[in-house]
């Protein structure tokens, strides 16, 4: 069977990262917020788009 090695690396990286976590979510989560403040990156938050109440499979009448 094929194997992609990046894929496999991605996958241990993960692995890794939740390991030393305890796999606790709310402590990855917490890692990962930290780290990208600490990037200096600008991160732009996009506004939810609103929902139509229009049904998609509207009733024959």
């Amino acid at each position: 069977m094929w194997k992609d090695e990046i894929l496999e690396e991605i996958h241990r990286i993960r692995e890794e990262h939740a390991k030393s976590f305890n796999y606790d979510l709310d402590a990855m989560f917490a890692d990962w917020q930290k780290k990208q403040a600490a990037s200096g990156r600008l991160v732009v938050t996009l506004t939810p788009k609103q929902r139509s109440n229009k049904s998609l499979h509207p009733t024959a009448p």
